[in-house]
């Protein structure tokens, strides 16, 4: 993905050298980037800023990360929340993920696996930033809510397209049973998780995936897709 001018990420940690670290990362890529190294700076920075990102630490003295990002979705429209997570904290995941935030990654972290997933979040939530999306031999129209694959538009029903988007959009990651639910059929759906198997099996058909080299099944762990 292209780097787009005016794209605006804030990043919200009390650690002084993780924001120095990516501050300067991001705008190498071309972001407009602005930090905060508390809670509550956080807050009125992003209603100034309107940022369309925001990176978010768990922990930090005061307001912890937890309410900044239940105050950011409260008050902000739009917003990307990656939280910023310990390694083997699965419960501050969960409840990242149950207040709103859209993703998380887990320290220690590399700054290419935040790069990718902040453009995912692009992809997913600011499409109007792009046009189109083109991953490898997939191009989304999503104002025409169309998916071409070698130039040819899948016939695709509304949920199918918006499998195959995320899917996509997160090309390289892998994606569990529950994340697709919750992103795909929304967090109050109250069905099964074998719906997620019986959709990407329509999928493989219309992109004739066979030998599933497309979207690959992650024994144990879920979905990925690799669109070079």
């Amino acid at each position: 993905m292209k780097s787009i001018k005016g794209i605006r990420i804030l990043l919200v940690d009390d650690e002084p050298h993780i924001l120095q670290f990516l501050e300067l990362g991001l705008a190498n890529e071309g972001f407009e980037v602005k930090t905060a190294p508390d809670g509550m700076t956080a807050i009125n920075l992003a209603l100034e800023f309107q940022p369309h990102v925001v990176i978010l630490d768990v922990m930090m003295p005061g307001m912890d990360g937890f309410e900044v990002c239940r105050l950011l979705k409260k008050n902000i429209g739009n917003i990307a929340i990656i939280m910023l997570t310990a390694k083997d904290e699965v419960d501050d995941r969960v409840k990242g993920l149950t207040i709103g935030a859209d993703d998380y990654v887990a320290k220690p972290f590399s700054f290419e696996e935040l790069l990718a997933r902040i453009q995912a979040r692009l992809r997913n939530q600011f499409p109007n930033l792009f046009g189109e999306v083109i991953q490898g031999p997939f191009r989304i129209d999503d104002r025409r809510k169309e998916i071409t694959f070698q130039d040819q538009v899948l016939e695709l029903s509304p949920t199918e397209y918006e499998l195959l988007k995320f899917l996509i959009i997160n090309h390289g990651l892998v994606l569990s049973k529950s994340v697709i639910l919750d992103k795909v059929w929304g967090y109050d759906f109250g069905g099964e998780e074998n719906i997620v198997e019986v959709y990407v099996r329509s999928l493989r058909d219309k992109l004739n995936d066979k030998e599933h080299k497309l979207i690959r099944t992650i024994r144990g762990a879920g979905y990925r897709v690799d669109a070079p």
